[in-house]
């Protein structure tokens, strides 16, 4: 008998940074998000590790969030289902994240797996990532 091979169908989307580990100039990962109907921006999910290159990337457009950030006083879990939460650092929700993610979504619309940064969208303001809730763009294997 042959063994079926499992294929995880991954998507590729747009979210919002909102948040990272590390530090403004040595981001270990992101913390991502999208706005809701009512423009309130909601977390969404977390990258794995960045790579030191993108690290540098993300960097170079990351702004200390100010008074009045839409996270403050929020705690993300480690991981789904954790109790552990991340040290993360407010950012200004300004840069959006192209990231490839699994299909397990959770509570409409949060990532259940770490997603991956793929590269940071400069051609996309944060108005144009799709809405909390909203699907996925296309489709990757």
């Amino acid at each position: 008998m042959q063994r079926r091979s499992k294929i995880r169908r991954r998507d590729t989307t747009e979210a919002i940074v909102g948040a990272v580990t590390g530090t403004l100039t040595r981001p270990q990962l992101l913390v991502l998000g999208r706005y809701d109907d009512t423009g309130r921006l909601r977390a969404v999910g977390r990258t794995v590790a960045l790579r030191p290159e993108q690290a540098r990337q993300v960097a170079e457009h990351l702004t200390a969030a100010g008074p009045g950030h839409p996270w403050t006083g929020v705690r993300f879990a480690a991981a789904w289902g954790s109790r552990d939460v991340l040290d993360a650092v407010l950012v200004r929700p300004e840069a959006v994240a192209e990231i490839s993610a699994d299909r397990a979504v959770d509570r409409g619309g949060v990532f259940r797996h770490p997603l991956r940064f793929k590269r940071l969208r400069l051609d996309v303001g944060v108005e144009d990532v799709p809405a909390f809730g909203a699907g996925p763009a296309s489709a990757t294997r």
